[in-house]
């Protein structure tokens, strides 16, 4: 596979993205990303992360709702850091309310997978910093993260506490083994308001983190309410449901108005 895109005239990038939309719209998610193997086979690399630089960002959302971290998928390996977190404002559009209801955990696990092979899919420590920092930077991607770390509340106030002492000396060790934990120190490591943003929407009650720190969950079994308010999974899969912005008014980068509609169909 070439690494360049220096051979592809950018006469190909607009039959290259209308292909890709298409087959993402139509469900085709594997042809989709074949047809982004083809295009990296023939002019590059760079070519698949300037097609999702120009198909919606909703657009890409289906497309990476169809892998995780488990799935080879060039749209996760290159996926440019604005692109993917614009994308992230649309990914709760691929939820049904049934799934919400009867099973939120195994969404957010679905999401974690997908962030966790998004970040971690790259060595290159700066692009990892990027990507992180820009999915982080609006409330929606606070919100997607808040969902990722619902899964360890514990976890998250331990990690809080690692924070304010250790500050930039901070590891992804711990008492814990949970896979979220990299990701929360990594998140933590790339953008301090990002960490801030997400660690406050999952627990809405905090506005410092120091005093968040402090915050202990019970170890009484029989106690029916946790003494740390933290929103549930379920709550924050709605949250970010709601966040999800209308394809009819999103930022214009394709100029078919009905691509996209009927999102939550």
């Amino acid at each position: 596979m070439a690494d360049t895109a220096d051979n592809a005239s950018p006469s190909y990038l607009p039959a290259i993205s209308k292909q890709v939309t298409e087959l993402v719209l139509a469900g085709s998610i594997s042809h989709a990303e074949q047809a982004f193997a083809d295009a990296a086979e023939q002019h590059g690399d760079l070519v698949v992360a300037e097609v999702l630089e120009t198909i919606p960002p909703h657009v890409t959302a289906l497309h990476m709702a169809g892998f995780d971290g488990g799935k080879l998928s060039l749209a996760t390996l290159l996926v440019p850091p604005k692109a993917w977190a614009a994308s992230l404002a649309y990914i709760a559009a691929t939820w049904n309310e049934d799934m919400i209801e009867d099973d939120p955990e195994r969404i957010a696990e679905s999401l974690f997978a997908h962030i966790h092979g998004v970040v971690f899919g790259t060595e290159d420590e700066e692009r990892r910093r990027e990507l992180l920092l820009e999915a982080s930077a609006s409330d929606f991607g606070a919100t997607v993260f808040a969902i990722v770390f619902s899964l360890a509340p514990k976890e998250m106030l331990e990690v809080a506490g690692e924070v304010i002492s250790k500050g930039s000396y901070l590891t992804a060790h711990s008492s814990s083994d949970n896979d979220v934990i990299p990701l929360a120190v990594a998140l933590a490591q790339a953008s301090e308001d990002g960490w801030d943003r997400a660690l406050f929407e999952l627990f809405p009650e905090f506005r410092h983190s120091a005093d968040l720190a402090d915050a202990e969950y019970s170890d009484d079994p029989d106690e029916e309410e946790p003494s740390v308010l933290q929103r549930s999974t379920k709550e924050l899969l709605y949250r970010l449901r709601k966040q999800v912005p209308s394809t009819r008014t999103a930022t214009g980068r394709t100029p078919r108005r009905t691509v996209g509609t009927g999102i939550f169909g």
